[in-house]
């Protein structure tokens, strides 16, 4: 025996029981009354049954404390494909008692079943195999045949009026058991199979004409809208018609002036093309004459060219041996600044050393007329400032040696003052060889 899929085993299973499920609620909803509240035990059961279909294939997710699974997720993402479900969404989001996914999941099956939109929403939801499969296995039920057939058989809900409360109920800890004993037939089932029959018949037809009722209505909305929009373009395309047209005879009227215009210009054009073409062949013998001229005179201003590019070179060296020169003559300029500088040093203190002799003259004059005894000692720096007077002399023979052609008018200045003063010391010794006397 081949050995069957264990997936496929209990998407059967679980076919059968929303088959059963729904099966016995409605026929007991028609028993009843039709209308159901929370304690009816078929429609808890069928809520059990339909938890069970939607927890088949689940993916596990991983939270922050633990793993857990949940079918809030892939009921949560039908009000991002039928409109109409963003108002139970957030319905159930604003319910205060609900704490888990879990919880909000099974307040949307309740919600949705009074809607009377939950084959609608179920079967938008089914169709989207590539949303789906964020939440679902490949296997699960919800991604399979059997999700669509279960999906099916929830149209025929639309004949159950519920009334429930979930505001109160506590959804979050209830225990989902299938209890098989609902399903179980005895012996009045068997007596009542013709009048099932004739109710499944009933309920059959009724679902037929209100899913044909359905699918009309949405035809005939839309052949509406496409009437309307067929109007609004027909009117739109007789415009353009009109429009059209007039375009038409106005580019006839200037396509036969634009073939005269292009027939003038044609006849004017060949005069035209006439006349240039002996130009250039006149123009070309002129080319073929002048361009033996033009090759010779190339061939000057090629020599030329070379013969001024050699010329630069020269006098760029020569430019080259003259900034030379500048930067040589600049530097001797700089140290002759220089040494001029240490010479005027030099006879600024010549010059203190002449104040200071004429300091000692008179000095030495007036201790003369004091007394005769200072006359030796007179005598004595008289020596000394005729030694002196040597070393200057001296000094300014060699300052006039090494600098005698930029320092003339210097050395002319320092003479008169060697002269001066040794005049001076001549007439100061007179005086003193008068006074001894």
């Amino acid at each position: 025996l081949a050995v069957k899929d264990p997936t496929a085993v209990e998407r059967a299973n679980l076919l059968n029981m929303a088959k059963l499920s729904i099966k016995g609620l409605i026929e007991s909803a028609l028993s009843f009354g039709r209308t159901l509240d929370s304690d009816y035990p078929p429609l808890q059961q069928f809520f059990v049954v339909m938890e069970h279909c939607l927890k088949h294939g689940l993916k596990v997710r991983k939270s922050f404390l633990s793993y857990n699974k949940t079918i809030w997720g892939p009921l949560e993402l039908v009000e991002k494909l039928y409109p109409e479900a963003e108002e139970i969404a957030a319905s159930v989001r604003d319910l205060p008692g609900l704490k888990t996914p879990l919880g909000r999941a099974r307040a949307w099956l309740r919600l949705a079943l009074m809607q009377k939109k939950m084959a609608d929403y179920l079967r938008c939801l089914i169709i989207q195999r590539d949303l789906l499969s964020e939440f679902y296995e490949y296997h699960a039920l919800m991604m399979e045949e059997e999700g669509a057939v279960i999906v099916g058989l929830l149209v025929g809900l639309n004949v159950i009026d519920a009334n429930l409360c979930v505001k109160g109920e506590d959804l979050d800890s209830q225990v989902g058991v299938i209890d098989f004993s609902m399903y179980l037939k005895n012996e009045d089932d068997i007596g009542s199979k013709e009048r099932n029959v004739q109710i499944a018949a009933i309920l059959d037809q009724k679902n037929y004409v209100e899913e044909l009722n359905r699918q009309l209505n949405s035809t005939v909305s839309s052949l509406h809208t496409r009437v309307d929009s067929l109007e609004k373009s027909n009117t739109k395309l007789i415009e353009e018609l009109a429009i059209a047209k007039n375009n038409i005879i106005k580019l006839q009227e200037e396509n036969h002036q634009l073939r005269s215009e292009n027939t003038l210009i044609l006849m004017k054009t060949q005069h035209h093309l006439e006349v240039t073409k002996v130009d250039v062949e006149a123009e070309l013998q002129t080319y073929r004459h002048s361009r033996q001229g033009l090759d010779e005179m190339y061939n000057e201003a090629r020599r030329q060219l070379r013969e001024e590019s050699q010329l630069r070179q020269d006098i760029e060296n020569e430019l080259m041996v003259q900034v030379s020169m500048k930067h040589e003559i600049e530097l001797a300029m700089k140290l002759l600044e220089k040494d001029i500088h240490e010479k005027q040093d030099t006879l600024i203190g010549l010059r203190q050393q002449l104040d200071e002799v004429k300091a000692i003259n008179i000095e030495m004059y007036q201790k003369l007329q004091v007394s005769e005894d200072a006359m030796k000692e007179k005598n004595e720096i008289i020596g000394r400032l005729e030694d002196k007077t040597n070393q200057i002399t001296a000094t300014m023979k060699q300052l006039e040696q090494s600098d005698k052609d930029l320092l003339t008018q210097t050395r002319t200045i320092a003479m008169s003052f060697v002269k001066c003063a040794s005049n001076e010391a001549q007439h100061q010794y007179k005086l003193v060889k008068d006074i001894s006397f």
